[in-house]
């Protein structure tokens, strides 16, 4: 993909003559990457190729069927970059390349190595240019949506971006999933390397978190073993799987803000609980103890609202995609934040707003502990399972979602050729189920950064932080424990 987008066909206008050298000039080019079977045939589409076996015929026959079938095993087999199985058109100033940094991205894995790459060359200027190019555009601007990858070197240059945007945006609020991979907690072969991601994951939160109104941590180091992948076949390995689930969470969790805000021309038949950025973050951050961390839950797919008594509840289904959060923890002050969307009911047909409402509600009324406060938002169509989402639901699930009583034979991963839509819900909780993540950050930091004769004192110097630096991290992890549990005694200084 052109670092230029894809939109307009803009080329660069930089010349690649060197006016100061009057030498010989040699360039070395590596070959593109080929392109796959998917992204072949979005290209022949916008050629309007006419194709034998093609995807861009109108009627399905035997032929599309197996032209369909070997890019679903391409994609299955043989992705290595989002840019495999993305069909967006991006605008021209939607990209930004790093250059000069000669490493790959697996080599682009701690924070020292990312700590001044957004200030150097000019970049840090460029990227606000961008951003601030789209923001001129809009009438009016809910807040900002920003997802990180927090496991590595992106990590700094997503805390010096998010310090622009506070500085010049102060009173639009920032909303902030740090998410990551499960492969950062993969091939710890040595204390060093346990230590050193130990460390990268408490400055890492710790940086990020004063640059936003609320952060909900995403990604579990493995999510296959995990609840949330009851009817899912993930491999952990493969980001090609993860990535789709985790997606998926962030694309319903988000549903409220594109939801039209109720009026005497809004359509209410279909959504109910529109909310925007501000409105959520006041809501989860702003409320009760003002815990600014939350925890983003999901049911992959959501189970039906018929109130079956030998079905599991909906609220039973929601399990956690943020990492080391305490089990079955009763909280009196939570707040949540519901979005269900797709939802079947009755013989299999999709639920409307008001019986997705009273299962919820009567789900609550039964349940042995409830929030001290939950919004519901409602929106009958489902999440769409398009070409290119890897096969991951296992034989249980069927063509639009539902779960079935028997698994299908003759298959043990069904993908987007089979299940062609599924009903979802996630939720975002502020509730104290989140301070084990807290206090395991806080104690390494502590224990590896800022007691005398720690491990990583020599590490964290390495990185650009001072001793004074470093404690300023460890009282920004000890207020947000003390936030959420102000008993804590890992968020009292014991030095």
């Amino acid at each position: 993909m052109s670092s230029q987008g894809t939109l307009y066909n803009e080329g660069s206008n930089a010349s690649s003559e060197v006016v100061t050298w009057a030498g010989n000039v040699s360039t070395h080019a590596s070959e593109p990457q080929k392109k796959n079977l998917f992204l072949q045939s979005l290209y022949l589409e916008e050629q309007n190729v006419p194709l034998v076996n093609g995807i861009n015929g109108g009627t399905k026959d035997l032929q599309n069927e197996i032209q369909d079938t070997d890019i679903v095993k391409c994609l299955d087999r043989g992705v290595q970059f989002w840019t495999d199985f993305s069909k967006v058109h991006y605008h021209p100033q939607s990209l930004y390349e790093v250059n000069g940094l000669w490493m790959d991205a697996q080599e682009f894995d701690n924070y020292g190595i990312g700590r001044d790459v957004f200030t150097e060359n000019l970049r840090g200027e460029e990227v606000c240019e961008r951003l601030r190019f789209f923001v001129e555009e809009c009438d009016h601007i809910q807040g900002f949506k920003f997802i990180a990858d927090d496991s590595g070197g992106f990590s700094p240059i997503a805390a010096d971006f998010l310090e622009s945007i506070a500085d010049e945006y102060s009173n639009t609020p920032v909303l902030l999933y740090a998410v990551r991979g499960p492969g950062s907690h993969m091939n710890l072969r040595s204390r060093k390397q346990t230590v050193v991601r130990d460390l990268h994951d408490a400055v890492s939160f710790s940086r990020l978190s004063p640059f936003c109104k609320m952060i909900v941590p995403v990604g579990l180091p493995f999510l296959s073993r995990s609840k949330a992948s009851t009817y899912l076949n993930i491999e952990d390995e493969n980001p090609y799987h993860c990535s789709a689930v985790y997606a998926a969470g962030l694309h319903s969790a988000s549903l409220p803000f594109r939801m039209e805000a109720p009026g005497p021309s809004a359509d209410t038949s279909d959504t109910a609980g529109a909310l925007d950025v501000n409105g959520i973050v006041q809501m989860l951050a702003g409320q009760s103890r003002q815990n600014m961390v939350a925890i983003l839950d999901i049911a992959m797919p959501a189970p039906a609202m018929t109130g079956r008594q030998n079905e599991k509840s909906l609220l039973g289904n929601l399990h956690p995609l943020t990492p080391e959060v305490a089990d079955d923890m009763d909280d009196l002050q939570a707040v949540e934040s519901m979005t269900v969307h797709g939802a079947i009911g009755s013989e299999d047909h999709r639920a409307s707003v008001s019986e997705v409402k009273n299962a919820i509600n009567a789900e609550y009324e039964h349940a042995t502990t409830r929030p001290m406060f939950c919004h519901l938002s409602v929106a009958r169509c489902p999440l769409p399972i398009p070409l290119p989402f890897p096969s991951i639901f296992v034989n249980l699930v069927g063509q639009h979602g539902e779960l079935l009583g028997s698994p299908i034979l003759g298959s043990s991963s069904r993908g987007s050729l089979d299940v062609h839509s599924i009903p979802m819900a996630a939720r975002l909780r502020s509730s104290c189920a989140i301070l084990p993540f807290l206090e395991n950050r806080l104690g390494n930091l502590r224990k590896f950064g800022i007691e005398r004769g720690s491990l990583g004192t020599e590490l964290l110097r390495s990185w650009g932080f001072g001793r004074d630096e470093v404690e300023d991290l460890g009282e920004t992890l000890a207020k947000m424990v003390k936030t959420v549990n102000p008993h804590s005694e890992i968020s009292s200084d014991s030095d």
